[in-house]
């Protein structure tokens, strides 16, 4: 009798100590198994955030690239204007043309090289000079323009006409190899060089006139 409590009591042992061990593994699988269930909703957590960050990276490229794409758009519509303006020819009376092409006949040079006197030659310019971003949208190479049917004044014998919001005075004679009506039928433009500004023709580009600018 004692024999068998004695068998007893050690099956009982031995079942307690096989169980006890499977228990803890199968516990361990359970954390296991739920473990990567977690780290799978902190990833969808952070998914969103990261799509809306690159959303609006997108976004903010997106606005800057149609700014650049408009300023461009802005520039050649201006241009276009420009050179509208400067190919049209308005209706002037015959006393304007003669007025005109008489203060034009007058300033030309006979001698251009013992004639002319650029800027530095001059002892350097000292009059208006017109802000950057007004130079890089209507002056320079770039940007010509005829001179005939813009407003016209003879100032001091000197012809003066307004271009964009400023008057421009010939302060040079202009060569006596230019054309007779260049003023009406050239393309020219103005430019800052040699610390002065200058009207080039366009038919003419080894040669610049030195002028003056005022508003």
């Amino acid at each position: 009798m004692n024999a068998i409590k004695i068998t007893s009591t050690a099956i009982l042992s031995l079942l307690l100590g096989i169980a006890a061990p499977a228990y803890a593994q199968h516990e361990q699988q359970d954390q296991k198994q739920d473990h990567p269930e977690q780290q799978q909703s902190k990833h969808e957590q952070a998914k969103p955030q990261q799509e809306h960050g690159q959303q609006q990276q997108q976004e903010q490229d997106q606005k800057q690239q149609y700014t650049q794409q408009q300023q461009q758009l802005d520039q050649k519509q201006q241009h276009a204007q420009q050179q509208q303006r400067g190919n049209e020819h308005p209706q002037r009376t015959r006393e304007e043309q003669r007025v005109q092409q008489s203060a034009w006949q007058d300033h030309r040079s006979q001698h251009w090289n013992s004639d002319h006197r650029n800027w530095q030659q001059r002892g350097g310019y000292n009059g208006y000079r017109m802000p950057d971003d007004r130079y890089r949208g209507y002056f320079g190479q770039d940007h010509g323009f005829r001179i005939y049917g813009l407003p016209f004044l003879v100032v001091g014998g000197y012809p003066r006409f307004q271009y964009e919001g400023y008057w421009i005075s010939l302060v040079d004679p202009w060569p006596e190899a230019w054309g007779n009506d260049w003023y009406d039928n050239d393309d020219v433009y103005v430019t800052y060089a040699d610390n002065g500004y200058y009207l080039y023709n366009r038919r003419y580009p080894n040669v610049g006139i030195a002028i003056s600018i005022s508003m």
